[in-house]
């Protein structure tokens, strides 16, 4: 009897362990084919600005560029006004980061630390403001910038820019400064740190992966701007990347090998920093994501 007991537990164990790997390998398939869907796009653009304008413009669609050459991103790292282009969008994701952080961080730290009248009322509308588009915003914004001289140089996007990245750095660094120990802030005091030293000192390592995560999100929110940028630079040579894309489409047609080498530079950053720094932004969106 103790045997085909053991028999009967045997095989259910086994066909539970078969369904479990055709299960396991069903769901490895559909991951397969959903990143393909989602990365051809980015395989698209970087194989077509590898291609010669011939072969771009051919009848036959190629796949992969059948005679590889660099000149689409030799021509654009040949232009000035691509060089100025890259500058303005590093000038602006840079600068709008660091406003970010200035203003963002310190504001996480005293509501995550301290008691602050009427908190859930900040919180809700730091996330009405992240809930508002950039268009509603640009007619208000473009007054006060013109009133306060701001048109026509890097502040003025940069600050608009900051304007939507603090509400996010709010909302993922509270939960990060709540969840830190108390008794951290006590042996700090105990030391001799004060208010300053210790949240340098011991709260920015002790939260390093939300951070991380919100200083990728708002660089890269400076660098993917076109609104803010093309409404407040009114100047030409002070657009970014984003914003003089158009210049390859002309009458005499569209180079499109030289569009997607330009485009390929563009999302060159988000790609890298999302590549190497993926366990921290994953991370530091989940923790933040916590409700209290």
């Amino acid at each position: 009897m103790e045997k085909t007991v053991n028999t009967k537990k045997k095989t259910k164990e086994t066909v539970l362990n078969s369904r479990e790997r055709r299960r396991n390998l069903v769901n490895c398939i559909l991951a397969v084919i959903i990143a393909i869907l989602f990365l051809f796009p980015i395989y698209w653009l970087v194989a077509m600005s590898f291609k010669s304008d011939a072969e771009s413009f051919g009848k036959i669609v190629t796949y992969y560029p059948h005679n590889f050459t660099f000149d689409p991103w030799i021509q654009n790292f040949q232009d000035a006004e691509f060089l100025k282009s890259l500058k303005n969008s590093i000038v602006i994701a840079l600068l709008s980061m660091v406003l970010s952080m200035t203003f963002g961080v310190p504001a996480a730290y005293g509501m995550g630390r301290y008691r602050v009248p009427g908190s859930k009322g900040f919180l809700l509308t730091f996330l009405v403001t992240q809930m508002l588009p950039a268009s509603l915003m640009l007619t208000p914004m473009y007054l006060i910038f013109n009133k306060l001289h701001l048109l026509g140089t890097y502040l003025g996007p940069a600050l608009a820019i900051s304007s939507g990245s603090v509400p996010f750095i709010v909302v993922t660094l509270r939960p990060y400064f709540k969840s830190v120990p108390t008794a951290l802030d006590d042996a700090a005091r105990i030391d001799g740190c004060g208010v300053l030293r210790s949240f340098f000192k011991i709260m920015i390592p002790a939260i390093k992966t939300g951070i991380i995560t919100v200083v990728v999100i708002s660089f890269l929110n400076g660098w993917n701007d076109l609104a803010y940028s093309m409404t407040f630079n009114v100047k030409p040579e002070m657009r970014p990347l984003t914003a003089n894309i158009y210049k390859f489409q002309s009458k005499w047609g569209t180079k499109w090998n030289c569009i997607m080498a330009y485009g390929t530079i563009l999302v060159l950053p988000v790609i890298l920093l999302f590549v190497f720094l993926q366990k921290y932004i994953v991370g530091g969106l989940t923790a933040g994501a916590v409700k209290e």
